[in-house]
């Protein structure tokens, strides 16, 4: 495996323990390449290694996006169904993400663009207009021009869950706002695909509190991630390719909501830790 970072100065490579800069530092074109893995390795030929750039990627990491969209899966895990259901039955929406989750074709919708999305140690964002919002710990594909899987990392999808389940046809308010998106710290690129074993754990401090600690697995995703890439490409094109956030299984008590100042770390074993605090 390799981890891609994309920082101030250019994109650092992570192989085999060394550290290389790649020589160009159009990120879009960088990582847009089918068969990534082999591409970056045949890179590498032309590369010398330099264990001075670990420092870059301490001091001036960015969100792993340019030109790419964001969009987004819903209701692809249990909990996030039973989660939905409740905070949808006063409108009576419960019974349509029943049928989302039951049905053959996937929820899918439209994230963030690259400048809504805030990158590792930067500020997410909950709406003026909400009162219970929540983050959404994410594996998040990165998908090729051509359709291909080629890279992971780590999404954070910020939510208003009072106003999603005030109507389900407010989604895109309650989802798709600035900094309401976070990718990072990196881009893992590997031959294989990611192992269904892999753990996703989130937690929420408050004041250096603990608030809400918790880890699951992707292999309790109802949907493979090849299936909602052939929903997403089937009458859609990404010439810089996409990002794809897969879901949730990890969602907070009712009874609670973020608050300014909050920091939220969520790890991915193999890709790492995205940090993000709730701006004030």
């Amino acid at each position: 495996m390799m981890r891609i970072y994309n920082t101030l100065q250019g994109i650092v490579i992570h192989h085999e323990h060394q550290y290389f800069l790649a020589q160009t530092a159009d990120w879009a074109t960088f990582i847009n390449r089918k068969n990534l893995f082999d591409a970056i390795v045949d890179d590498l030929q032309e590369l010398s290694a330099d264990r001075h750039l670990e420092e870059l990627i301490d001091s001036s990491l960015l969100a792993p996006i340019q030109h790419q969209e964001i969009w987004a899966s819903g209701v692809t895990y249990y909990r996030s169904r039973e989660a939905r259901v409740k905070e949808s039955q006063d409108a009576q929406g419960g019974d349509f993400y029943n049928k989302v989750y039951d049905a053959e074709r996937p929820e899918l919708f439209f994230k963030a663009i690259a400048h809504r999305t805030v990158g590792p140690g930067g500020h997410v964002r909950i709406r003026k207009d909400s009162n219970w919002n929540v983050p959404e710990p994410e594996l998040t594909l990165f998908i090729c021009s051509a359709g291909t899987i080629e890279g992971y990392t780590v999404g954070n999808d910020m939510s208003s869950r009072d106003i999603e389940g005030e109507n389900p046809l407010y989604l895109p308010q309650a989802k798709s706002y600035t900094g309401a998106a976070a990718l990072g710290p990196c881009l893992l690129v590997q031959k294989e695909p990611i192992d269904p074993n892999t753990n996703i754990g989130i937690e929420i401090i408050r004041d250096t509190a603990v608030l809400f600690s918790e880890v699951i697995s992707i292999n309790q995703m109802k949907r493979s991630h090849t299936e909602l890439v052939d929903y997403l490409f089937r009458e859609l094109d990404f010439p810089h390719g996409v990002y794809l956030m897969t879901g949730t299984g990890i969602i907070p008590a009712d009874d609670f909501t973020l608050l300014g100042g909050d920091i939220i770390n969520i790890n991915i074993a193999g890709i790492g830790t995205l940090t993000n605090t709730v701006a004030s």
